[in-house]
């Protein structure tokens, strides 16, 4: 017997967030941050997708011949979620082309050393 029965899509959500975070934190590379980013985004939706259906639930239309309905709210919620996830993934690919233009680099250990050596450059100068 499983110890999620009819969880799955919990276990899922669950296991997605914690390989979204880790590839946040644990990688360097801009392009691989937003690709943990948006799997990370991916995960809560599944998390307030899972909820709003019901086995055997129909639209929320009233009618005698039903008694279980789903809930909409949280779909079109996700929906609205999609849209933000998308313009901030398409932001942050704009800014590493940014970043890419001005350091020659899109890992992030480089990009912090350039930004380090320019800082006491400009210290030794001010002395």
């Amino acid at each position: 017997m499983s110890p999620f029965p009819g969880h799955y899509s919990y276990a899922v959500t669950i296991f997605l967030m914690i390989a979204g975070l880790y590839i946040v934190i644990a990688r360097g590379n801009l392009i691989k941050k937003l690709v943990g980013l948006a799997i990370f985004q991916t995960s809560v939706y599944l998390l307030y997708i899972a909820p709003g259906k019901l086995i055997g639930g129909t639209a929320p239309i009233v009618d005698a011949r039903y008694a279980v309905y789903s809930n909409p709210l949280p779909h079109v919620l996700i929906l609205t979620a999609i849209v933000v996830g998308i313009a901030t993934l398409a932001l942050g690919l704009a800014l590493v082309v940014r970043i890419r233009e001005a350091y020659g680099s899109i890992e992030e250990d480089e990009i912090l050393e350039q930004d380090r050596a320019s800082a006491s450059e400009e210290h030794g100068r001010a002395a």
